[in-house]
């Protein structure tokens, strides 16, 4: 992009790429929070051996943890560029 493009332009292109910047770090949150999901699940069915998380891990990074991280990345994949100002 050269500085003799009009201004209307290289906003788009800044729109875009901020939305595409987005879009995919909600996409890497997302994954996080199903790779946690899928680990706890597994530990439950003693994947890795028989040893059982504490209570308070099960209870505060298990599940909800993971589901917050999917929650939470969904917000940020679908975080639209703001309005220009008139």
């Amino acid at each position: 992009m050269t500085a003799s493009e009009p201004r209307p332009a290289r906003k788009r292109l800044d729109d875009y790429t901020r939305r595409r910047l987005f879009l995919r770090i909600g996409q890497a949150i997302m994954v996080a929070g199903g790779i946690m999901g899928l680990v706890h699940w597994l530990t439950h069915l003693e994947a890795f051996g028989s040893e059982q998380p504490p209570l308070l891990l099960d209870l505060a990074i298990g599940y909800p943890m993971a589901a917050l991280l999917l929650i939470l990345g969904g917000a940020v994949a679908s975080r639209k560029p703001k309005a220009p100002a008139k």
